[in-house]
C-alpha cells in the first residue's frame, strides 16, 4: 500500500510495502526496461504538522547494455530512499521535499518511487567490474582474448 491515510499516522508509523509491475502507471514516460517488478519496502511516519518522513528500500532488475563491451545484460537496482513530504508552503521550493496540497488527507509515496527509481538507474552499467571492453581499432571483444590488431606506434 503506497497511499496512507494521514489519520492512520497519528497512531504511529505505517509500513508501505508494494510490488509495482513494469507496466504500472507510476513508471509511464520513463525509459526503463524493467526485468520484473519493483519491490518497495518502506515506512512512513509523521514528523510534524503536515510533514511526513518516508524511509524505504527499492529493488528491481533492469535490462541494459554493458558500457564497455555492449553485451546485453540484466543488472540490479538497489536504492535506499529517505524523503520528506510536506504541505508547508515554505518548503515548496526545496527540491528534496515532495509537496502536498492541502487539505492533506493521504500521503501517496508513488511520485517518490518514480523519481528515486529514475535516479537510481545506472547510466553506465557493466557486465562485470573487470570487463575489458572492445578494441578501439577493430571492435573485437577483449573479454574473449586479445585481438589481432597491432599496437599503434609512437
Amino acid at each position: 500500500m503506497l497511499q496512507v491515510d494521514v489519520r492512520d499516522l497519528h497512531q504511529g508509523p505505517r509500513e508501505t510495502v508494494a510490488q509495482l509491475e513494469p507496466g504500472d502507471p507510476t513508471f509511464t514516460g520513463l525509459d526503463l526496461d524493467l526485468d520484473g517488478p519493483v519491490q518497495v519496502a518502506g515506512r512512513l511516519s509523521q514528523t510534524g504538522d503536515l510533514e511526513f518522513f518516508w524511509q524505504a528500500r527499492l529493488a528491481a532488475r533492469l535490462h541494459g547494455s554493458c558500457r564497455r563491451c555492449l553485451k546485453a545484460i540484466v543488472y540490479p537496482l538497489d536504492a535506499d530512499v529517505e524523503v520528506l513530504f510536506s504541505a508547508d508552503p515554505d518548503a515548496a521550493d526545496d527540491p528534496s521535499v515532495y509537496p502536498l496540497a492541502e487539505p492533506v488527507t493521504r500521503v501517496d509515496v508513488r511520485p517518490a518511487v518514480r523519481e528515486e527509481v529514475a535516479l537510481a538507474v545506472s547510466a553506465y552499467p557493466l557486465c562485470r567490474e573487470d570487463c575489458a571492453g572492445l578494441c578501439p581499432r577493430c571492435g573485437a571483444d577483449l573479454n574473449v582474448g586479445p585481438c589481432d590488431c597491432t599496437a599503434p606506434s609512437d
